[in-house]
């Protein structure tokens, strides 16, 4: 028995940097779990939203856990921030192989990112060719890569890969902008994308983003390059655009290979029992039908309807129906201005859906609706969830985060009195008690552990401006 995650860099602002993540998630369980697949769920966690990484672990349900990150860059994130914020007590770059612990009675493998593995060439390639016109041989071709940075050693080792291979005319990187050229540079350094003519001696050439998703800023400033490439060259040759390499479906294969590396143990693990106990409480209290959060949870003819609670008795013709976890996770991403909800537990739910699910695919719904909602609730029930101050919360942090360490205890409360306000979980780590939970009849009954991201950097924030006004 075991588990894939898979963690993405995730927002607080926006839900695009998940969709990379998201779609080899959908498309590995789409293979067919504990079949095919030689997992039996996978799951996914963030940075940046939920489910968190303090959180993610809390939700698998097997003992042997294999974890993805889904970055295409090593360093600072996949080295420090990502094994520390998982517990791994792992800092620094990760051998081939990862990084073997065990946390709660679960044996935890941490791999290297996605990007580091070789297989990100073959992925690099398939992109290119998807975007070259049809009947093109891409061996008269350019084939330029685009990177948000300089020195990505990555990067780097797969175009010198697909040099050597000779399936294009060329490999050249290009970078998003001048920018990020250092003082060193020199001619043989990567150019700025809005110089990419210079690089290129064919009658064509295909543009491959070396990023996980475009982002809206992104995607500008990509236009604004190429439109200034082509004010400055205006006889330069035809630029087939692609998406980026991170939303292809063979990055897939490229996650399957990375979980298999240094894999020695066939044998798989044992089910968690107190992940088991959770979720059967929860079936139990479905089959009865009842309140969860927002949301109104009702057996429907062997398979469970969930729709928001303001909606009960309204016709189902008059609400959108969906049929997958997935489908679910959609259609509540955004509250009805359309605001991206990076916590799921605020009180923004959406109205006017609905989502049938099977008894198979209900608790990976209600994962994607309230990320570790059960496990944590049924562990507070039974007095075994595990709290952590603030102050321990803000020392650990690094980065732009370790400001949250100078913060006063009235400007975290000051804080947490906005960010939080909407949420329907009970700040523990804050000191608020919490009597009763989902399984005793409260429907906003949720504990709330640890101190998200989204207030940590609330908190930053604040900080950073009181600092600022203080002349500090």
């Amino acid at each position: 028995m075991r588990s894939l995650v898979l963690i993405g860099h995730g927002s607080h602002h926006h839900g695009e940097s998940a969709r990379a993540t998201q779609q080899v998630a959908e498309a590995l369980r789409g293979r067919g779990l504990g079949g095919q697949l030689p997992y039996d769920e996978v799951l996914e966690g963030y940075w940046q939203q939920e489910p968190g990484l303090r959180q993610v672990l809390r939700t698998v349900a097997h003992s042997d856990v294999t974890v993805v990150p889904v970055f295409l860059s090593e360093g600072y994130v996949t080295e420090t921030v990502l094994p520390r914020e998982l517990g791994l007590g792992h800092q620094g770059p990760v051998p081939p192989g990862g990084v073997v612990r065990v946390l709660g009675g679960r044996q935890v493998r941490y791999t290297r990112p996605l990007g580091a593995h070789p297989g990100m060439a073959d992925a690099i390639a398939a992109q290119a060719r998807d975007t070259l016109p049809e009947g093109t041989d891409p061996a008269d071709v350019t084939l330029l890569l685009l990177a948000a940075r300089p020195g990505n050693a990555a990067l780097e080792a797969h175009a010198q890969a697909l040099r050597e291979r000779g399936q294009f005319a060329g490999v050249e990187v290009v970078l998003e902008s001048r920018e990020t050229l250092t003082p060193e540079s020199h001619a043989a350094s990567p150019v700025p994308l809005s110089e990419w003519p210079r690089r290129v001696k064919t009658g064509q050439a295909v543009l491959v983003p070396f990023l996980t998703h475009l982002g809206k800023h992104a995607a500008e400033r990509l236009q604004q390059a190429l439109a200034q490439a082509a004010e400055r060259f205006p006889q330069a040759p035809p630029l087939h655009v692609g998406g980026p390499v991170g939303e292809h479906p063979a990055v897939a294969d490229v996650v399957l290979a990375l979980a298999a590396e240094g894999r020695e143990d066939e044998r798989g693990g044992d089910i968690d029992q107190a992940h088991a106990e959770a979720w059967a409480a929860l079936r139990h209290l479905a089959e009865r039908g009842g309140r969860l959060g927002e949301v109104l949870l009702t057996p429907y003819g062997g398979l469970f309807e969930l729709r928001h609670t303001l909606d009960e008795g309204r016709a189902t013709l008059d609400l959108q129906t969906v049929v997958t976890p997935e489908g679910l996770r959609d259609l509540t991403a955004r509250d009805e201005a359309g605001r991206w909800r990076p916590i799921r537990t605020w009180r923004t739910l959406p109205r006017g859906w609905r989502a049938v699910l099977s008894a198979a695919d209900l608790r990976l719904g209600l994962e994607l609706l309230y990320p570790a909602v059960i496990e944590e609730s049924y562990a507070h029930e039974h007095r075994r969830l595990h709290w952590t101050p603030w102050m321990s919360t803000a020392r650990r942090q690094t980065g732009t985060l370790a400001r949250v360490q100078r913060a006063t205890p009235d400007q975290v409360d000051a804080v947490a009195a906005q960010v939080c306000a909407s949420c329907l979980r009970t700040r523990l780590w804050a000191g608020h008690t919490l009597g009763q939970t989902i399984f005793s009849g409260v429907p906003g009954g949720l504990p709330c552990a640890e101190a998200c991201t989204v207030l940590l950097a609330a908190v930053r924030d604040e900080v950073g401006r009181e600092a600022a006004g203080s002349g500090d």
